[in-house]
């Protein structure tokens, strides 16, 4: 359909998926004698808990209501009692608490009623992204932007191709490819339901050229739909990024400052629309992932599809223990992953995998000044500068790292893995960007603020005038009858 185009930049870093890829998903992973459910699972606010201490739930069960932007509802993954709402450490690097429902399995996996559609093609279109909105469905690949709201701008939008990710360029990270090897049929159905959501003219399901067994199964699952097709796409980082898969395949470039919606693309990760098939055929909301647990410290590194809020130290138990400490833990990939502090942290939404690293697969050289070589500018996917980038947000300066491009960055790491001197730039253009979000936010802070006291002077000044007008309204009423005595 399409003439596949390269994409900019990228690198080829060492695969490192054999381990975990070889073997089949453990679909019965034992129940942890708690799960630890984040009531932000998901890209915006707080969820609100619906339920209360000691209240028994069944799985499935709605137990926090989304609320406010880009929020997400939350499901008991088991039948069980609810013995706590507390704060527990996130899976982040800062190790910050935050708020969760703590629930206390009994066993009995006891399903609430579900209820799916009895034909989706049959139901408007606004309706199934309600349905996708009420499962608490998110993106997959590691945005947790909630799906429902990516559906329905995709409704406003006239998209002419709709790309279902299936890329997965992180080393070590297998998931998707055991997705689309064991359920291409539900991939390919998810993918008919998300195209007739947005009515999309195509649908495109994009696969690395490294994973020929997913390849084979989609394709099959797909024989006989002509509005779907399956291609394969150059095995290079970071082509998982949306902007560079949809380059890859429809030769479209997103503009700078701009969204895939804007150039009539929609892109979705092949465990969103997994998710989505899961809900809009049989009513199950998102309680569960197939996630990889990979690293040499893994004695038996695999993808399990565990239940969410699952503690990772349960899920390495069941992959075979550690053989040795951590060098470094991380969730995602190597690439772009996040460093846990500690395995007492709960699988959420977003988990695509989790690595315990030895000291071998981690890059601990020390930083060499730079010697001006360029091959990160080579290597960057969007064209900017890193370097540059990076000097500017050392020194705090980061009006002029946004001249440079740093709105644009994608945080992909390609350039500080082929820097020779070994300079961390990703972690200026995180720092950069965590607080020029800090001062947007404190910017729209005082706006509000600003706002709020302008409104309260004006209803203060209307009382006020209100009063005078009262006041002078009431003096003209007994001014004519004082005249009326004294002429008496």
């Amino acid at each position: 359909m399409f003439g596949l185009k390269t994409i900019r930049g990228g690198v080829h870093p060492d695969g490192r998926k054999e381990n975990s890829g070889r073997l089949a998903i453990m679909t019965k992973v034992p129940l942890p004698e708690r799960l630890y459910l984040p009531l932000c699972q998901h890209s915006g606010d707080d969820a609100v808990p619906i339920i209360k201490i000691g209240d028994q739930v069944l799985k499935g069960q709605l137990i926090a209501l989304s609320s406010g932007r880009q929020s997400a509802n939350v499901h008991a993954p088991t039948s069980g009692e609810i013995v706590a709402i507390d704060t527990i450490t996130m899976p982040h690097p800062s190790g910050l608490p935050a708020n969760a429902i703590i629930l206390a399995p009994d066993g009995l996996e006891t399903w609430t009623e579900l209820s799916a559609p009895a034909d989706p093609y049959a139901m408007p279109q606004e309706e199934l992204a309600s349905l996708v909105e009420q499962a608490g469905i998110v993106g997959m690949g590691g945005a947790i932007f909630p799906a429902a709201i990516k559906l329905r701008q995709g409704r406003r939008f006239e998209i002419k191709t709709l790309i279902i990710n299936g890329s997965e360029c992180e080393p070590y990270l297998t998931t998707d490819d055991r997705l689309m090897q064991e359920r291409a049929e539900e991939i390919v159905e998810g993918t008919k339901l998300v195209r007739y959501i947005i009515d999309a003219y195509r649908a495109v399901i994009a696969v690395e050229d490294n994973k020929p067994k997913a390849i084979a199964a989609l394709k099959k699952a797909a024989e006989g739909i002509g509005s779907i097709e399956v291609v394969t796409v150059p095995a290079r980082y970071p082509m998982g990024s949306a902007k560079q898969l949809i380059q890859a395949v429809t030769g479209l470039e997103v503009p700078a400052g701009a969204r895939s919606n804007d150039v009539g693309v929609l892109v979705h990760n092949v465990a969103t629309v997994y998710a989505i098939q899961q809900m809009l055929m049989h009513g199950r909301p998102l309680i569960s992932r197939v996630t990889t647990i990979s690293g040499n410290c893994v004695q038996k590194p695999q993808n399990v599809e565990a239940l969410l809020g699952t503690p990772i130290s349960h899920l390495m138990e069941v992959c075979g223990g550690l053989v040795q400490q951590p060098a470094r833990l991380l969730m995602g990939g190597p690439m772009m992953g996040q460093v846990l502090p500690s395995l007492d942290v709960p699988l959420i939404k977003g988990s695509s995998g989790v690595l315990a690293l030895t000291k071998a697969e981690v890059n601990n050289h020390v930083p060499a000044p730079c010697i001006r070589c360029s091959r990160c500018v080579s290597a960057c996917p969007m064209g900017l500068l890193p370097l540059e980038m990076a000097r500017s947000a050392k020194v705090d300066d980061f009006d002029h790292a946004q001249e440079y491009g740093l709105r644009d960055c994608i945080l992909c790491g390609s350039c500080a893995y082929v820097c020779p001197s070994h300079i961390p730039l990703v972690q200026y253009f995180e720092y950069a960007k965590g607080e020029l979000a800090e001062r947007r936010n404190s910017q729209q802070k005082m706006t509000y603020t600003q706002e709020l006291m302008a409104s309260r002077a004006a209803r203060v000044e209307a009382e006020a005038e209100a009063k005078k007008a009262a006041k002078k309204a009431k003096k003209q009423k007994t001014t004519p009858s004082a005249r009326t005595e004294t002429s008496d």
